[in-house]
């Protein structure tokens, strides 16, 4: 579609020059005003006349008419005048043509943009604390992130994965005086990060005391933890040991859930990784008289940028996470060279990345403008917020395997003898709660209802995966299909289905640039909505002549193509059977 708009500016650039030869007005001015109507009827491109006005000194419906009585374009059959807009109407063969053989000439690669060549982009996503389990809170940054490295990917970027993990810090402490004091180490690898989870428990109700199980408070297994701790920091071998270990049955539990999603990273160094690149910038900041001291603390003022201080560095000395942060971006501006950074966090941590962003400017690195924050809203569940302590949290094993033995119902009683039915269960399961999370704005908070998520009708996930499927078993039962010679459109099903498949480029280009995902859900849907009419309203098996019967079945090659180049944009795997 690109190319096609591009054709259509150029012409309207040169008719605007003959109206006003005055007028700097170029293609890619009038490229960025071309808009697709909200309905058909009134066109299938549109070039508003009033933000031309000015420029013209012309009435938008002077202008509308004029452009429409010099306009012509081999891809338009019509074009019209209609209060102050020009109405552009798309010739249905014409897009045949053009998209049909752009979509096997270029396969899995149909709809990348090639913006990314020779560029790096790192992103930062997913990392989990060690020793806690996925639960659904941590949906939106796994999957908000991996869907930005596969966009990215898709454009052309050398992209760079990386699961910053929680694996450092005073509960680790804790942990190691509760293993010593309680575990077994049979049973925390058989019972997993679960099994870690109830020793961090236990060690917190013996140091707080809970009277409801009738334990006494023990302050002093407090300060046994923060001595662990030290002797961890200083590289005793045993709490090496044993914190390298909790560190690998908390990823073992991890990868599972990657597995799942089709998830791999490309580095996983976490927090304790840069405990030795830390001190290097404060120093920095120090040297440049950045540091500040505030009641025993040493942070840096922003209050000329309208930013409450950032923290650097404790009263006792120790750092925190924007210290953390600042050398993690320097290390891997050093290591990767990148020309975008990007942190997919949740809202609620938008002011610390907007102090520490404003610190690596103030240190004079020059990169501070490739950093980038992309945020995402809270999840609730049932209209309820997620709470740890309240027990109001959903595991992302347990929601999954849910949705997945739905699935397996379903197919039971639909399907009984497909091949392979655990593993078509497994993608359409996860894949409906990926598609349901997906396909709303990710900044908006998420009221996560657990039947709409697992809903097998209307927008969801399983719908577009049956889509796909569908496709599949139209061109299995044409195995003598080998491509269309002659591409003959007849019904206005197959030009919009041709429209909605030549936008795909141009929806990449927007999901990347505002780096949200649900732009890629929503255009699924519109190509599963576009190619479900077509089927139910058009024979394909049954067309009228060889010709009808093999633009159809090109048409549904076509579809098959981008809904599986898109699914792979979203973590959704493609299904051919369901």
């Amino acid at each position: 579609m690109l190319e096609i708009k591009k054709e259509i500016a150029q012409n309207i650039a040169e008719i605007i020059k003959n109206i006003n030869a005055q007028a700097e007005l170029g293609e890619q001015d009038i490229l960025d005003m071309l808009e697709y109507p909200p309905d058909e009827k009134m066109g299938d491109l549109a070039l508003p006349c009033f933000k031309l006005s000015r420029t013209l000194r012309m009435a938008p419906p002077k202008i509308a008419e004029a452009i429409a009585e010099s306009f012509s374009a081999c891809s338009v059959k019509r074009a019209e005048a209609v209060n102050g807009y020009f109405n552009i109407y798309f010739d249905g063969e014409y897009l045949a043509k053009k998209v049909v053989a752009k979509v096997r000439e270029k396969g899995d690669k149909y709809g990348a943009p090639d913006i990314g060549e020779g560029k790096t982009v790192v992103l930062d996503y997913s990392s989990p604390n060690v020793a806690k389990p996925f639960h659904i809170g941590h949906l939106g940054t796994t999957v908000i992130g991996h869907s930005l490295k596969k966009l990215h990917e898709f454009a052309g970027y050398k992209c760079v994965g990386i699961n910053y993990l929680g694996d450092w810090g005073t509960q680790f402490g804790k942990l190691i005086v509760a293993y010593k004091k309680w575990g077994n180490r049979e049973e925390i690898e058989n019972g997993g990060v679960d099994a870690l989870v109830a020793l961090y428990v236990k060690i917190n109700n013996a140091i707080s005391g809970n009277e409801e199980l009738g334990i006494p408070a023990d302050p002093t297994l407090a300060d046994e933890s923060r001595a662990e701790f030290r002797k961890l920091e200083e590289g005793d071998e045993q709490n090496i040991s044993l914190w390298r270990w909790f560190v690998d049955i908390s990823l073992a539990e991890y990868q599972k859930t990657y597995k799942q999603l089709g998830i791999e990273f490309d580095s996983y160094k976490g927090e304790s990784f840069y405990t030795d690149k830390m001190p290097a910038q404060v120093q920095k900041l120090r040297d440049m008289g950045l540091l500040k001291i505030d009641d025993g603390a040493s942070i840096v003022d922003l209050e000329a940028y309208g930013m409450t201080p950032c923290l650097i560095l404790k009263r006792d000395g120790s750092t925190l996470y924007p210290t953390r942060d600042i050398a993690a971006a320097v290390y891997r501006k050093q290591e990767y060279d990148f020309d975008k950074m990007i942190y997919v966090t949740s809202a609620g941590q938008s002011l610390h990345f907007a102090q520490w962003f404003k610190v690596v400017e103030l240190m004079g690195y020059d990169w501070y403008d490739k950093l980038v924050h992309v945020p995402y809203g809270t999840v609730s569940i049932n209209g309820a917020k997620l709470a740890t302590r309240t027990g109001n949290v959903i595991l992302l094993r347990d929601l999954f395997a849910e949705s997945i033995s739905k699935v397996e119902s379903i197919m039971k009683e639909k399907n009984p003898d497909i091949e392979n039915g655990d593993k078509i269960a497994e993608a359409v399961g996860v894949g409906a709660i990926v598609f349901y999370y997906l396909s709303n704005n990710r900044i908006r908070d998420i009221n996560f209802m657990m039947e709409d998520a697992l809903s097998f009708e209307g927008n969801t996930g399983p719908y577009v995966q049956y889509t796909y499927a569908r496709t599949c078993s139209v061109l299995a039962k044409s195995p003598e299909y080998k491509g269309a010679e002659t591409l003959v459109v007849t019904a206005d099903e197959e030009t919009s289905l041709l429209k909605a498949l030549s936008r795909f480029e141009e929806v990449v280009r927007e999901a990347i640039a505002v780096y949200e995902p649900s732009v890629i859900t929503r255009y699924i849907l519109d190509v599963a909505g576009a190619y479900n009419r077509f089927y139910h309203n058009c024979s394909i098996l049954g067309a009228d002549n060889e010709d009808v019967k093999n633009t159809r079945l090109a048409l549904t090659e076509a579809t098959k193509t981008v809904l599986g180049n898109a699914f792979g944009l979203i973590c959704l795997a493609k299904t051919e059977k369901i």
